[in-house]
């Protein structure tokens, strides 16, 4: 849990802030903008489009603060914050880190060495379908005992990051320090039965448990992080951190694992290409992310 000092744009304080934003005309109410990754900022070809890109350095010019909220590790949603051209913090890991562009770390919360244990203890029949993730960039940042029982795209991802990657049989043996998240990764139906088994673990008390679903891809990620860790919990703090009140706060997201973060900010967006749990909630919708809904979204508030 630690609190480094913040960069020079960290430490932009507010009055400044409302004063470049009063320049240049932006709306009083927005002041940070998180936008979530994939699914959201990221168009079907995994591309920035070139219409986002340039909405979110409008908003950036117009003195709205802007942060990436991804389920990405920070190395993984790197090079996306890189494209914007601009510096920036990044919650990555659904929450468990807060990072800058340039690599210092605001905050870190981890799951106990000695939950996840218990968790993989749990969680047995699931240990084809378990990955572990560590906070360093090096081999062993990503853990697991095979690859044969992945979803195929998962498999791909994690063969494009082998020199990340190490293989421990059994899993726990690769438990020396305390890692950011277990992740468990498979096909819609396997991943049911894990949230089955999650739900019957006992755990409840010690662990969050984070979804995100592509059906069309049939794939399914459950992200199980320490107690009380999401990206809302993390958008929050950042939010206090910098002197923004929710109703200043505007967030876009798409997914199942956006929900807490779209319930924090005061200005909720969800995407046109949003998963049913997030429709019905009185959310604002703007267009997919085919369409560049992300830039359509700012522009209403940059137009007023």
């Amino acid at each position: 849990m630690s609190s480094p000092t913040p960069t020079i744009e960290a430490r932009t304080t507010r009055a400044e802030t409302e004063c470049r934003a009063a320049e240049a005309g932006s709306p009083e109410l927005i002041r940070l903008l998180a936008s979530d990754i994939d699914g959201t900022l990221l168009n079907p070809q995994f591309e920035i489009s070139e219409d986002d890109l340039a909405a979110l350095r409008r908003a950036h010019e117009a003195g709205i603060e802007i942060v990436l909220v991804t389920g990405r590790r920070h190395t993984f949603a790197l090079p996306i914050a890189q494209q914007l051209g601009f510096d920036l913090w990044l919650i990555s890991s659904n929450g468990a880190v807060t990072r800058s562009r340039s690599g210092e770390t605001f905050h870190r919360d981890l799951m106990p060495r000695e939950t996840c244990v218990d968790l993989c203890r749990a969680m047995r029949d699931f240990r084809g379908n378990t990955v572990l993730t560590f906070d360093k960039e090096e081999k062993g940042a990503i853990v697991l005992e095979h690859l044969s029982d992945l979803n195929l795209s998962i498999r791909r991802w994690l063969e494009r990051n082998m020199a990340y990657i190490e293989f421990v049989v059994p899993i726990e043996k690769a438990l020396s320090s305390d890692p950011i998240q277990t992740m468990f990764c498979g096909s819609m139906a396997r991943m049911n039965e894990a949230l089955r088994m999650l739900e019957s673990s006992g755990m409840g008390n010690r662990i969050s448990v984070l979804r995100t679903e592509y059906p069309a891809r049939d794939l399914s990620m459950i992200d199980v992080l320490n107690a009380g860790c999401s990206k809302g919990q993390a958008l929050q703090r950042w939010a206090a951190h910098r002197g923004f009140r929710r109703e200043e706060v505007m967030a876009i997201g798409d997914n199942h694992n956006d929900i807490e973060m779209l319930e924090f900010a005061g200005h909720p967006v969800i995407m046109g290409n949003a998963c049913e749990q997030l429709r019905g909630r009185g959310w604002n919708l703007t267009l997919g992310n085919d369409r560049c809904g992300v830039a359509a979204a700012i522009a209403e508030i940059l137009n007023g």
